[in-house]
């Protein structure tokens, strides 16, 4: 098992600047021009409409000195070369738009997203997972079609349009104010209040937004469950440990809820890299002030360093969480050798 480990280490080097390669390149050759952006934008079309050659000159210095201080008049080649270089000491460079360190922008971002993302994956898997599995156990059955019909109507439905009807309906838009619109304070929060008035008050505000987060993957990791429990209640094994006496509870949950857990597993996946990455439409809706919302700000003002940075954590931890659901398959199913895999 070391040796797969180390060798799939080392596979991940390679992986990774192949990755930021390709990233890099389409970011900086998608079009929009920082430095025209970063003075107000449509300098060029100001020009046409009137600026005095002089003043048109005076601009275009200034965007000059501006690319030249970001290091955006080099070759690609070479602003690649030295965000890679920059890349290895954790320096993800200055904000295009704020000319804030982009570290300290993501850390101050990354507890929000952290928590909204924690919450709603606990909530995902402690509904699906049960429901998978009365799914499978009571196949056909009214529970069964019902729960079958919630889950395609629930995966059908678009994030953005649930959340917008939710704040009409739910968020004091046009009906009811049973939770805050947006935030994750109220407006008369306090540092002084007691810790359970601090903690009701952020769980208020994290119920909408969790929820619509969430019912995504209700729907699919509850029909993959289902069907992983089925393809394992067909099995031998099920036969022969029903044939010695053994009760209904126990061949379900001791035998093939472990067997049925192993696509689960594999799903985790996608878990590690989205608890950073973050949903962009629900913490922009919902006015979260998390690393969902800061990569959309950033790509709208073409804000380069912080593009990269998230995008680059992203990837880090998709290779590793990769990694990390194999070595868990070795847990959950046993008959998984990953020394005969390394010869």
């Amino acid at each position: 098992m070391i040796a797969y480990l180390v060798q799939r280490l080392l596979l991940i080097i390679p992986t990774f600047f192949g990755i930021t390669l390709i990233a890099f390149s389409i970011i900086h050759l998608a079009p929009g021009d920082p430095a025209e952006l970063r003075a107000g934008g449509g300098l060029g079309a100001g020009a046409e409409g009137g600026l005095s050659t002089e003043r048109r000159g005076s601009v275009d210095r200034a965007l000059q000195e501006w690319r030249a201080l970001y290091g955006l008049d080099k070759p690609l080649h070479m602003q690649y070369l030295i965000w890679l270089k920059n890349l290895f000491t954790l320096d993800f460079g200055m904000s295009f738009k704020d000319s804030q360190p982009v570290w300290g922008k993501i850390v101050e971002r990354l507890p929000a997203t952290i928590k909204l993302n924690v919450l709603s994956t606990a909530l995902v898997y402690l509904v699906a997972i049960p429901l998978g599995i009365y799914s499978a156990t009571y196949q056909y059955s009214f529970g069964d079609q019902l729960t079958t019909f919630a889950a395609f109507v629930l995966f059908a439905l678009p994030s953005f349009w649930v959340g917008t009807m939710a704040i009409v309906f739910l968020g004091g838009g046009d009906f009811y104010y049973w939770f805050p619109p947006g935030g994750l304070q109220s407006v008369d929060y306090s540092p002084g209040w007691p810790w359970w008035q601090r903690l009701v008050d952020q769980g208020w505000h994290l119920c909408l937004p969790v929820l619509m987060l969430s019912y995504g993957g209700f729907a699919g990791l509850s029909r993959f469950m289902r069907s992983s429990m089925l393809e394992n209640l067909r099995q031998d094994f099920v036969l022969v440990a029903r044939s010695k006496g053994l009760a209904e509870r126990v061949v379900i949950y001791k035998h093939v809820l472990r067997n049925s857990l192993i696509p689960i597993v594999t799903i985790m996946a996608s878990i590690i890299p989205g608890l950073v990455g973050g949903s962009i439409i629900i913490e922009t809706l919902f006015s979260i002030p998390g690393i969902g919302q800061l990569s959309y700000e950033a790509v709208l003002a073409r804000d380069y360093p912080i593009i990269l940075a998230v995008f680059t954590i992203g990837s880090v931890l998709t290779l590793l969480s990769i990694l990390l659901s194999d070595l868990l398959l070795s847990v959950v199913d046993p008959r998984i050798a990953f020394s005969r895999r390394a010869v």
